[in-house]
Formats: structure tokens, sequence, C-alpha cells
């Protein structure tokens, strides 16, 4: 208690002996230094809690920093696959092939995809209609002019020998049956094994039957188990590029991957073509625009000539621009250092329209920039053989992102499924172009809160699991409800994927 009060006294007394001493000059000077330091760390904090209020230029959006906020395997981890693994052997009801004296002959329309699933549905037709396939022809009058034989894109006697027992397939028709009469046929779309067997019928009056159109002969569902697993052996086994594709594709791969590590395959739809027939012109210039509306109108078989653009971005139907691939890719989270392999042919408008992509990812490399000009001048010219390279290396990428909803987009994502659901990110178009939409009206910012919008729209669009998806529009009826789910090709999940241990055709 004593000196709980003394205290106060004795803490007064030296305060009053200390203040009534006279400061030394040294005394002083420390304490002019000590209030200038503590003015200097004041300003200091001030400054840098303004710059941090401020909002950042582009370039802070795109830093490192910032896209290694998203967990690395969160960018590049494989989807869970839940044990899942490519399933294609024939049960014990399946009939193999027998030797048979009635033919068929196919002319495969379309670029690479649309021929290659085409072909494998043939497969599948011969085998139901006990008949012999010719090798089929390939289509030289697609917007290409491809003049590619099947020999110069698949390998001819792995397909051959890969289906003995499937199939019984030959390179070219017996002489004797050349100049004999034929029936043509248009099989009708997505038809079931009960209109093939009932074509069967054909064969009392045609030793030959020529099929002028080979995509989507098959429905996507509701087939026999071991007719959807002849598809897959067909698509996944049976059809390999040429020695010569599959050889630069594979050292393509390893170069890529020498150079950068990990890469993401990008199929940017961002041709020419393409813009014209879905009449999307966002972005671009009013001659550009003028200059893809003349070339729809004059391409005869696209039926639908005045599309407005506005409506069809709204709905998801239009390719992301360059520079929309650019902010899905930052807002997902992907570095400025990314290595990105744009699966594409010429991008319309050339550099214009590709340095909006470029400006956030620089690493951009085509198979130009990766192969030597030797080493590619044998396919030069052959859209069909270059776009064989781009399928490669994008079923073998890290991540395939593809900007548009295509034949070879839906054939790599479901190649990637049946090898065990590599990831593959399919972006929302119709919700994203809300966002772009709100940034070009000042409501959005890039940052954080658009890459939290952009991650949590594709949490589930990144190649897992799910079953395909059968009726998508309840209201259609007729053959119109079958253009609306989603292809078998796309996703061969259940029937081509399961748990079973049994991996390969045997």
């Amino acid at each position: 208690m004593v000196n709980s009060k003394a205290y106060p006294h004795t803490r007064t007394s030296s305060s009053v002996k200390f203040l009534s001493r006279k400061p030394s000059p040294f005394v002083i000077t420390l304490y002019i230094i000590f209030l200038f330091a503590f003015a200097i760390s004041v300003f200091l904090f001030n400054t840098r809690a303004i710059l941090e209020d401020e909002p950042s230029p582009l370039i802070s959006e795109v830093s490192e920093s910032q896209s290694s906020r998203v967990p690395d395997d969160q960018l590049w981890g494989a989807t869970f696959n839940n044990g899942l693994q490519p399933c294609v052997r024939p049960t014990a009801k399946y009939k193999e092939a027998q030797e048979s004296h009635r033919y068929i002959t196919v002319k495969s329309n379309g670029g690479l995809n649309q021929m290659r699933t085409g072909i494998a549905d043939m497969v599948a037709v011969a085998h139901i209609m006990n008949a012999t396939l010719v090798i089929p022809q390939l289509d030289k009058r697609s917007f290409w002019q491809d003049s590619s034989t099947f020999s110069d894109i698949f390998d001819e006697f792995h397909f051959i020998s890969t289906l003995q027992g499937d199939v019984n397939v030959i390179k070219e028709l017996p002489k004797e049956l050349e100049s004999v009469p034929r029936a043509r046929k248009h099989f009708t779309s997505w038809s079931g094994v009960a209109y093939y067997e009932e074509m069967t019928h054909l064969w009392k009056d045609y030793q030959v039957i020529h099929v002028a159109k080979s995509d989507s002969r098959l429905a996507n569902n509701d087939l026999p188990i071991d007719i959807q697993r002849l598809r897959c052996r067909a698509l996944y086994y049976a059809l390999h590029f040429s020695p010569s594709i599959e050889s630069l594709g594979k050292k393509l791969v390893e170069r890529l991957r020498s150079r950068t590590g990990r890469y993401i395959a990008l199929h940017l739809r961002y041709e020419k073509d393409m813009l014209s027939f879905t009449g999307c012109t966002h972005g671009l210039t009013e001659a550009e625009s003028e200059e893809l509306r003349i070339m729809r109108e004059n391409t005869n078989h696209w039926k639908v000539k005045k599309i407005n653009s506005t409506e069809q971005r709204i709905e998801g139907l239009c390719p992301l621009t360059p520079k929309e691939v650019g902010i899905f890719l930052q807002a997902l989270g992907y570095p400025p250092s990314t290595s990105i392999y744009v699966a594409a042919g010429e991008i319309y408008g050339g550099n214009t329209h590709l340095l909006e992509l470029t400006s956030r990812f620089p690493n951009l490399v085509f198979k130009e920039r990766l192969a030597e000009p030797q080493e590619l001048k044998q396919f030069s010219n052959h859209a069909s053989q270059m776009a064989a390279l781009d399928y490669i290396i994008s079923v073998e990428s890290d991540v395939f992102i593809p900007s548009y909803s295509g034949n070879m987009a839906r054939a790599v994502e479901g190649h990637r499924r049946f090898l065990g659901h590599l990831k593959t990110i399919i972006p929302d178009r119709k919700g994203l172009v809300k966002l772009f939409d709100g940034l070009d009206s000042g409501q959005l910012t890039e940052g954080s809160s658009l890459s939290r919008l952009v991650q949590q729209m594709h949490k589930y669009r990144k190649g897992s699991p799910r079953r395909r998806k059968k009726v998508q529009h309840q209201e259609l009826r007729g053959r119109a409800r079958f253009r609306t789910e989603e292809s078998f090709y796309e996703n061969p999940y259940p029937e081509c994927i399961c748990k079973s241990k049994v991996r390969g055709h045997t």
C-alpha cells in the first residue's frame, strides 16, 4: 500500500526535475531528427495506402502474382475420373463379321473430324448390314478444297487389320463390280439399327450400295451396346493417322513440352469461314462484316443467308473473339507466361485481331513456328492433314479449351474423355457474353470479382465424368430432336467408358 501511494509522487518529482533542466543542443538535435524520421515514415505509409486503393493498370491485372492465387493443381490438375477407363470389348452376344459379297462404298463429306466420325459410323452400318466396306473416298469439294486421299491422312493398313472380326474392309471395289448398277442412298440421319436392318432389302436388287454422305448416319443414343463400342473401336483404335502425320505430331508435342513444359491447346475458331457461316461480327469493322456477309451469300450449300449477329452472340452461338479468350483465360487464373498452342487455321484479320490475345498471353505457339518449314512442306495445301497435326497436339495437351463447339472441339473432347477424362474446359459462351458486355458498359471491371464469377461459372465444365445428355429440348418432336442431343463422339460415356478392368479390344 505504501509503494502504491508513493509511486505517483515519485513520477511527478522526476518529471519536474527533468523539465526544470535546460536541454542541451545535442538533445535538441536528436529530437529534431526523430520528428523528421517519424514524419517521413507516416508519409510513405499513407502514399502506399493510396496507391493500393487506386485502380490497377491492365498489366497488373495479368501479373504472375495475381494469377498464382489460383492453386496450381486447380489450373493444371486432372479431373477426378472415379476410376473410369476405356471399355470397348464386345459382349458375349456380339456376332463377328461374316464373309460377304455385298459391298458398301462411301463418300465421306465435310472436314477432317466430320469425316472421321462419319467413317466410324459407316463401319457400324456395314456391320449391321453384313456388308464389306470399301475404303471411303474423302471430300474434295468442301471449303478447303483438299485433294487428300484416305491413305494420305489415315493408316490404311492399320484400319483394315484392326477391324478384322468386326467388318471386312477392302481397298477397292472388285474390278468386275465397278460398272454394275449401284443403289445410291442418302441414309436418313440419326437412324437406329431397325432402319438399317430394313435397308438390307436393297441387297435383293443390288450388290453394291453407294452412300453419298457419311456424317451423322447413326443415332447418338438407344443403340445396342455392341454397336456403340464398335463405333469407339473404329474411331479410337482403328482410325489412326498416317505414319508421317503421327510421327510429326508426336515430335511437335515433344518439342513443345521440352520448351515450355505444360501447355494449353486452344482451338481458336476465328477463321473467315466460321465467322461467315455463323454470321458473327462482334468486334469487326464494317468492311470485315460486309466481306463475311458476301461470302455467306455466295456459298450455295449454306442455307441461312440472313443472320442477326447480335442475337447470335446473346444466345452464345458465336465463337469467342481473341480478346474474349484472353479475358477468359486470365479470369480462370492462368498467368501471362502460360504456353498456349493455337490449333486453328488462318485467323481472320491476322495480327490485328490476334494482338488482343497476345497482349495478355504472349507465349502463343503455332505449328508453323513449332515445326521446321521442311517438316510442314508435304502437308501444305492440305487442310485436313494440317488439322490432323492440330488434333494430335490438342489430344495430348494438359488442358484443352475450344472457343466454339464445332466438329473438332466435340471430337477432341470425346477422345480426351475416353482417355481418362483429361482436363477440357468448355466455355459457357452464353454466360460469358453477359460478363463481357458488363465489362464494356463499365458495370464490371477486370480483377478478382470477375475471376470469381468466371471460375464459379465453369466449376463443372472441366471434363469430369458425366453421362451423355439425351434430348435437350423436350418440346421438339420427330427427327428434329436428334439435332439437339449431345453427340455420341463428344461423350461416349457410358457405353465405351466404365469401371471394367478390360481396356483393350481382344
